[in-house]
């Protein structure tokens, strides 16, 4: 009897021996595979400070599509300042613009918001006439070039609007909009402005006072959305 008791043990010792070794296999694959997925799992970016570049005051060129999505050809330019401020150290700005073209002289400004939930920006534009915010367009950076997106109508079509900011330097960006009535398939460009940083003082004031208020500013210029760098348009001018 002594003797099967001892087999017993014996087996028994042997059975727990066998049973530790794979729990401690299993444990040791499960934290190497563990810290293989921290390795590669990818830090979400923090953009607040995206639009730090433009703080300051642009001279902006600007030119549009005069009627967008309609096979025209027939493009105005225009010229004018933009004025960027700082807003919470840079998790919001304020852009705002004046410029003056064969439509007269428009004022408009827009408020960038940024979300550090999602990581994202909203870009919130408001003309003088109108007094509202509009629909946002949202999106992110991403290696130094910004996409933002929204879904609107235009002459009663449902449309896709796509703003693209590129080109940046710290002299220098470019702004350019394009709508899609094909769900994305393929887009047409509709606005495009280039700002050129203003760094002299004197060439500053010169051009703080030429985007300063003016009485002309009801020679009929009107936009209902316009971004830039999210301005849009869907409407014409008046």
């Amino acid at each position: 009897m002594s003797a099967i008791k001892y087999i017993r043990t014996f087996l028994v010792m042997c059975s727990l021996v066998v049973i530790l070794h794979s729990v401690q296999g299993f444990a040791r694959q499960n934290s190497h595979e563990s810290s293989k997925s921290l390795q590669h799992t990818p830090a979400e970016r923090d953009g607040q400070h995206d639009f730090d570049f433009e703080i300051g005051t642009w001279k902006t060129h600007l030119k549009r599509l005069l009627h967008p999505l309609t096979g025209s050809a027939t493009w105005v330019e225009y010229d004018g300042t933009t004025v960027v401020h700082k807003v919470w150290n840079g998790r919001a700005n304020l852009l705002e613009l004046q410029a003056d073209g064969p439509g007269g002289h428009f004022e408009g400004l827009n408020l960038r918001l940024y979300n550090p939930q999602s990581h994202q920006w909203s870009l919130n534009f408001s003309n003088s006439n109108g007094g509202t915010l509009s629909q946002p367009t949202i999106g992110e950076f991403k290696d130094g070039r910004g996409e933002f997106f929204d879904q609107e109508t235009l002459n009663g079509r449902a449309i896709y609007v796509r703003f693209v900011i590129s080109r940046i330097t710290p002299d220098s960006c470019r702004f350019e909009q394009a709508f899609s009535d094909d769900g994305g398939k393929t887009w047409e460009v509709n606005w495009i402005a280039t700002d050129t940083r203003v760094k002299d003082e004197s060439d500053q004031a010169h051009w703080n006072s030429v985007a300063s208020p003016r009485g002309d500013r009801a020679t009929g210029a009107r936009f209902t959305k316009f971004w830039t760098p999210a301005f849009s348009l869907t409407s014409d001018l008046k």
